[in-house]
């Protein structure tokens, strides 16, 4: 294995323990200059290894854990994240809701506190979630089953969202990193552009966990989004790009 080789799989190594590092930091750890560490980068970029963020890199992820797989995680986390995401859009009518574990944790507090809202939305999960309450109006795209989401996509879907427009459409993320949301599913990250495309104003619903972590597809820039809610405050570079984009963060407080 030759000198260039070892050190990319160096630099994999550093970045799983330490989601995002900078170019400089990379060079120091290494014992090499800034200028190979950007070769190296950019090689490993077009690759997919890594995804470049402002001035150092991060790790690319492929994959995450089913939708149901993820409903029995960070229970507590996400049921605070739902009722400052509900405090947050009070007195909306019409939303666009994306496929997820936290977006369905919304969802079930939008059934329980909210009255005559209409929700647009290719999630089943989310649609049964909100059918428990009579007052709630659900629109269900068509489109292809994406049986490990619960969840349509496809070109019918995207047709459909094309018709209509909302007041907030609510995302979850399967990654937060400095260049925007992103989640590891092609099919759904089409999906949330579109519905992000329909949209007056934008919320991201997602814990710490996803900070600093990048997936296949990028769906959004935060110059997109208006307000994330969490429950945990981000950091460095991921910070720095939402505060430049004016991006309103919200932590969800203690039930």
């Amino acid at each position: 294995m030759n000198k260039k080789s070892v050190r990319q799989r160096e630099i994999v190594s550093l970045l799983s323990n330490q989601p995002t590092l900078r170019v400089s930091e990379l060079a120091d750890a290494l014992r090499v200059t800034t200028e190979t560490i950007r070769r190296d980068l950019d090689e490993m970029t077009d690759k997919g290894v890594i995804n470049r963020t402002y001035g150092g890199a991060i790790l690319r992820k492929a994959a995450e854990p089913s939708v149901a797989q993820r409903h029995t995680l960070l229970i507590e986390e996400r049921t605070r994240i739902a009722k400052a995401a509900c405090e947050a859009c009070s007195g909306a009518s019409v939303f666009m809701m994306g496929s997820g574990a936290t977006t369905l944790h919304v969802a079930r507090r939008m059934a329980a506190t909210m009255q005559n809202i209409t929700v647009i939305t290719h999630s089943f999960a989310i649609a049964m979630a909100l059918g428990t309450n009579p007052t709630i109006n659900v629109l269900m795209t068509p489109g292809f089953y994406l049986a490990g989401e619960g969840a349509t996509y496809g070109a019918q879907t995207l047709r459909f969202l094309e018709q209509y427009n909302a007041q907030w459409v609510i995302l979850g993320a399967s990654g937060l990193a400095p260049e925007g949301a992103s989640d590891a599913l092609i099919e759904m990250a089409e999906i949330y552009s579109a519905m992000i495309e329909r949209g007056n104003r934008r919320m991201i619903v997602a814990d710490g966990s996803k900070f600093n972590e990048m997936f296949t597809a990028r769906y959004a820039s935060w110059s997109q989004i208006d307000l994330l809610v969490t429950d945990s405050n981000p950091a460095g570079p991921l910070l720095k790009s939402m505060q430049t984009a004016e991006v309103e963060i919200r932590v969800a407080s203690e039930v």
